[in-house]
């Protein structure tokens, strides 16, 4: 019989040791909060602009020094334990990234085989790694009320403009430092707590041949794409949530003459292409922003498109059509901005046009499908499918339409590279139209690419 293990009562210095770190913790805190705000506004002056976060943290980091030291004087004027140094700039990290970082997301955004985070509570988180495997992580808060205050700082820092978290705007979706996507919501979910997802980028630089490497497109597929871009052909890119459609997106704007003026237009700053000036030079991103507190100076991505085209841009580009946007994007296309580029999430190349349709519906215009058909006909000129190949880990491109006419209400197309046995597209031989391949192979694309009718998936 196996004698039973009843677990060893911790010492009374372990217990000592762990209310020693939480007292320092608590004085770190209140330290933080009543003497950074005198100290910033010492070195700005009263009425002037912030100071860079870096700057701020600086300043955090010798208050919290400080209050180390006159917390261990009072500890020792007490007769209780102290902690050790170790311990000590342990906390002070720790309240830094509280306060200047993200909380307890810090740990998991800093492990690079981590693609998403669905916070469903405070205390119920869950991981999707690179590799497609899926976990369950630690608590990111103590309580929903610090997870609310953590995703309330992080939209204060996000931005210059007020982003609210709070009952009368219940919806968060924002970009974090590291590029990160976040999107949160309050008291909509069962039990009223506030719960979000993060999902990160992690190709912020990609380009066509690292996708190919990666088992997303094959040799005669990148051929193909940068044929497409260097035709200043218009491209929609289609696909799921999760599908890879900003990297594929930031690849194709990665064979661009790095001198072209670009123009940007997000829900939430995501692309980054003007965070590599020797990729793109010549880059104005737009960001779509809320009503502020007293419900007035929205701008939304449709008013943003417009703008754009004001601003003088070889190319436009929208980061994701969701709605009436759809329309002056597809102007923008058809009167002069050749090779722009959008995604949508649509389920198959051929269900993007519906899902265009019905967001056209909604704009102030309130196109009929047959105007809605001649507009699209008119501006698209190829829609890129990204789904999972049959593995269901890797993304791959699935197919691929070439935009032809509009006949009663409806978008005519050529599927010129279809889904093959594993989810992956292969070439349609004689389905590209003849005035379209001239132009493909006037920027280099060899024909003989599309007569291998297995792809070029494996040598």
């Amino acid at each position: 019989m196996t004698a039973s293990r009843h677990p060893t009562p911790p010492s009374a210095a372990a217990v000592e040791g762990e209310g020693a770190a939480q007292r320092l913790h608590t004085r770190l805190r209140r330290a933080l909060a009543t003497e950074l705000p005198a100290r910033v506004e010492t070195e700005t002056g009263a009425g002037e602009s912030s100071l860079p976060l870096a700057r701020r943290r600086e300043i955090g980091r010798e208050v919290l020094e400080g209050a180390v030291v006159a917390h261990s004087e009072a500890e020792l004027v007490a007769g209780r334990e102290l902690v050790d140094s170790g311990t000590e700039q342990g906390l002070v990290e720790q309240v830094l990234d509280e306060v200047f970082g993200l909380g307890g997301l810090q740990p998991l955004l800093a492990d690079p085989t981590v693609e998403t985070i669905a916070v469903n509570r405070y205390d119920r988180v869950f991981v999707q790694h690179t590799d497609g495997r899926r976990t369950q992580a630690a608590p990111v808060a103590a309580s929903n009320e610090e997870l609310t205050d953590l995703v309330r700082t992080l939209a204060a820092r996000a931005s210059s403009e007020e982003r609210r978290f709070d009952r009368g705007s219940p919806a968060l979706n924002l970009q974090l430092p590291g590029g990160e996507r976040l999107f949160a919501v309050l008291g909509l979910t069962a039990g009223g707590v506030t719960a979000c997802t993060i999902r990160r980028h992690g190709y912020l630089t990609a380009t066509l041949a690292q996708l190919r490497r990666r088992g997303t497109l094959d040799a005669g597929l990148e051929r193909f794409l940068r044929a497409m871009v260097r035709a200043r052909k218009n491209v929609l890119i289609v696909g799921g949530t999760g599908a890879g459609k900003t990297t594929l997106l930031r690849a194709l704007a990665g064979e661009m003459d790095p001198l072209e003026r670009i123009v940007t237009i997000e829900d939430a700053f995501e692309l980054g292409l003007g965070l590599d000036p020797a990729r793109h030079a010549d880059v104005t991103a737009l960001q779509a922003r809320e009503a502020n507190v007293e419900g007035e100076g929205a701008i939304d991505q449709a008013e943003l498109v417009r703008w754009g085209l004001r601003m003088s841009p070889d190319r436009v580009i929208v980061g994701e059509i969701r709605g009436p946007e759809v329309i002056p994007m597809c102007n923008a296309m058809s009167q002069g901005n050749d090779g722009s580029m959008a995604t949508l999430h649509a389920s198959s190349s051929k269900i993007a046009f519906t899902r265009l349709a019905s967001y056209a519906a909604q704009g102030p215009e309130r196109l009929p499908l047959e105007a809605t058909a001649l507009l699209v006909a008119s501006a698209v000129h190829f829609v890129v499918h990204l789904d999972r190949a049959a593995d269901r880990t890797t993304r791959v491109i699935a197919s691929i339409r070439e935009v032809v006419d509009a006949e009663a209400g409806s978008v005519i197309s050529n599927e010129v590279y279809r889904r093959g046995p594993d989810r992956r597209a292969v070439p349609v031989a004689g389905a590209l139209r003849a005035d379209t391949l001239d132009d493909l192979v006037a920027a280099g694309f060899d024909p003989d690419l599309l007569c291998r009718p297995e792809g070029w998936w494996t040598p």
